[in-house]
């Protein structure tokens, strides 16, 4: 009699965003059964948040500029690029039935803008291709293991959290997907750091990325010019090392500081200097299109019994928001002398306090340090338990960086835990508990 053919090993992905859903991907395409877990009612969920102006799938400058956006962790960051890198990852949405187009700032997008297309077809995918995902299931850490030898056993006793009870799994690999800790209502809540600083990996502090910043604004201010955006400014800024960082585009006022793009791409800088010096001090250009001599040329002229803001806009255009954060961040007796008020309009000092805090910013810094793990992205100290996505400590610019990086650790992991896999004869872990029906809703 013919024996019955051993099923394929199954892996557990715990995490729903891109990350994992891309390990899911190469997993179930090497053969490997694949069931993900996941906190929320359904995947996906920042991503199509943020893809709701437009998806920033990627960036197509130039591969050696793209990978200076990593920082301390392009050395980290390289070899995943190296194999799913922006024109990889542009043909696998192409592969989706979703096209894309480069914008005139360099960023990709899919022609529908929309992350939902997208989403749809991916998981239609990954259910043909036999993904089980296991919705509103938390995950709680490892279940105490009788013998001290299995205290750091990754793979078996997996808790999870779930409407119905705690269930308990257990996995031939395990890869964590679970994001940063930031919009959490999102489920990237980050409570996933202190189960693993109890099993005692190695982690970074989190700390937000590309995030807003506190200033001690007057009530009137406050009052009369928050949601207010400052355009086409120049912001330089000296960084921890002695750099000067000069970037052009534009920020937002809001109630408590400022956010916008502008401000998340000096944002890792600025926090490292709060958090050195206590405080960072950011410089606007507030007509970087008119050169120093004309502006001091333009206020010096007679204003007769005209006020300052209808001279400053007369003269220079200079009007609205930009006049009130002129008169906010300049001294009363600035303002009256034209050397001084032409130093400010070129270089008006913008006193940041705080970040905002970690819940509010876009992304995380911080996370499992890269030295923690081995080339196939898998824990030393705990085998067959890979790592992917904003869980890791890196950090990145918006502008397609990050989505790109999330998805190439995921790719990553994939491939190292079908590798693992390989390596040697695994038995199939199975679950020890049967699924609710209800669970399997993505």
């Amino acid at each position: 009699m013919r024996r019955p053919a051993t099923p394929p090993p199954a892996v557990a992905i715990i995490g729903g965003g891109p990350a994992g859903l891309m390990a899911a991907e190469i997993l179930s395409s090497g053969g490997v059964g694949v069931d993900l877990y996941d906190a929320m009612p359904s995947v996906g969920r920042k991503l199509l948040l943020a893809g709701k102006g437009g998806l920033n799938i990627t960036h197509s400058e130039p591969a050696d500029q793209f990978m200076t956006r990593y920082g301390a962790r392009q050395g980290q960051i390289a070899p995943l690029l190296d194999v799913f890198g922006p024109t990889a990852l542009r043909e696998w949405v192409h592969g989706l039935g979703v096209d894309t187009f480069v914008g005139s700032s360099g960023r990709v997008f899919p022609t529908e803008m929309k992350a939902a297309p997208l989403l749809r077809a991916w998981l239609q995918r990954l259910r043909a291709s036999g993904v089980r995902f296991h919705m509103r299931h938390r995950w709680c850490g490892w279940a105490p293991q009788p013998n001290a030898s299995d205290a750091r056993d990754g793979l078996a006793g997996l808790r999870f959290a779930t409407p119905h009870g705690e269930r308990q799994r257990q996995a031939a690999a395990l890869v964590l997907a679970l994001g940063g800790g930031s919009w959490a209502r999102l489920g990237s809540d980050g409570r996933w750091f202190a189960l693993l600083e109890q099993a005692g990996m190695a982690l970074a502090p989190l700390r937000p990325a590309n995030c807003g910043f506190d200033v001690a604004w007057s009530p009137h201010l406050r009052q009369r010019f928050a949601g207010q955006p400052i355009k086409s400014v120049v912001a330089s800024f000296v960084d921890p090392a002695g750099v000067r960082q000069l970037r052009r585009g534009e920020l937002m006022l809001t109630a408590s500081g400022v956010e916008g793009g502008l401000i998340y791409a000096l944002s890792a800088a600025l926090r490292d200097a709060i958090e050195t010096a206590g405080s960072a001090t950011l410089y606007l250009d507030l007509l970087p299109d008119h050169d120093p001599a004309r502006v001091l040329a333009e206020v010096a002229r007679p204003r007769a019994a005209r006020s300052l803001s209808s001279h400053l806009q007369s003269r220079l255009g200079l009007k609205g928001a930009k006049v009130a954060l002129l008169r906010e961040c300049t001294a009363a007796a600035d303002l009256l002398d034209p050397v001084r008020l032409a130093t400010a309009i070129k270089s008006l000092p913008l006193a940041l306090i705080a970040t905002r805090p970690l819940d509010e910013a876009i992304s995380t810094a911080g996370g499992v340090r890269f030295e923690a793990l081995d080339e196939r992205l898998m824990l030393r100290d705990l085998p067959g338990v890979f790592c992917a996505g904003e869980m890791l400590d890196w950090e990145a610019p918006t502008g397609g960086y990050l989505l790109t990086a999330c998805l190439a650790s995921g790719h990553a992991a994939g491939r190292g835990v079908l590798a693992w896999l390989s390596d040697s004869s695994r038995p199939t872990a199975a679950n020890t508990e049967p699924d609710h029906p209800d669970d399997h809703h993505p």
